[in-house]
Order: structure tokens, then C-alpha cells, then sequence
């Protein structure tokens, strides 16, 4: 994501729908005030798969915010969620399944939706209910260190 000189910024994406692209970002926009609608955004999705689920909106929101805070969300953290238009952020099916999944290949946290019963498992969960408070959390973290610039 940078800042774009033109008109109508460019959308660039790979692997995902560019629909749901343009709702995450409006999301961010309307909810949270973020002020991606004059930046250019390039999306893509490693290894040249193609994700049909609404699971990633959440990861793709994760990124984005990542990206405008120009900081990193640790490696070893696995985002999934569906994000609504009013800025909700929503349990996706199989959760348990999807977290266990995480374990094994190594991920030691999770941000997630709010689930009404959390799942037991080894995995430090971060649960949040509205994407405000996701983007509220990501700069809680950046300033105590547990996300670090990049550059």
C-alpha cells in the first residue's frame, strides 16, 4: 500500500476477489477512519492460490493495517475472520478445527473473531467482537514492541 497521485488510486489484486477487496477497504475507510481511499493497494496471495472464503477478510484487514503502520504482525500469529459492513467481525465455520490446524503447523497466537465458547487449545488467542478493535490493538502492540517496523 502507498499513497497514490492519481485520481482514482489503483487496486491490484492476485489470488482473491477484488470485490471483497474493495469492501475490506471500505470498511476500513467508514469504521475505522483508516484513509486508504487515496492510497493505491496491491494485494496478493503467495504461492499463486486463489481464496474463495470469507475467512481471510480478517487477514486481509490485518495486512492492510500492517501495511499503513508500516509494522509487522508476527509470523507466528494466524488471522482469520469474516468482516461485515458495519465493521463486525464475525466467527467463521470450523473454528476449532482451523485453530488446531494452526497449532500443528506452528503458529503460537491467533486473532480471531469473539466466539461465545472459546476452543481449548495451546494457541494465545486475541478475540475481538468489531474491526475498530482490531485496528486499536495492532497500535497497542506497535507501541509496547510486540509488532516491529520493518524498515
Amino acid at each position: 500500500m502507498t499513497p497514490s497521485p492519481l485520481a482514482s488510486p489503483r487496486r491490484a489484486v492476485v489470488g482473491w476477489d477484488s470485490g471483497r477487496l474493495s469492501m475490506v477497504l471500505a470498511v476500513l475507510d467508514a469504521r475505522c477512519g483508516l484513509g486508504l481511499a487515496s492510497c493505491d493497494v496491491y494485494l496478493n496471495v503467495a504461492g499463486g492460490l486463489k481464496i474463495r472464503e470469507p475467512a481471510a477478510d480478517l487477514a486481509v484487514a490485518a495486512a492492510l493495517i500492517s501495511s499503513l503502520a508500516n509494522d509487522a504482525i508476527p509470523p507466528d500469529t494466524v488471522v482469520f475472520g469474516e468482516i461485515s459492513l458495519s465493521g463486525a467481525v464475525r466467527q467463521v465455520a470450523q473454528t476449532t478445527a482451523r485453530l488446531k490446524e494452526a497449532e500443528k503447523l506452528g503458529f503460537s497466537s491467533a486473532l480471531i473473531a469473539t466466539t461465545h465458547k472459546p476452543p481449548e487449545n495451546a494457541l494465545k488467542l486475541r478475540q475481538f467482537d468489531l474491526l475498530t478493535d482490531l485496528v486499536d490493538q495492532l497500535w497497542k502492540d506497535r507501541a509496547r514492541g510486540i509488532i516491529s517496523p520493518d524498515r
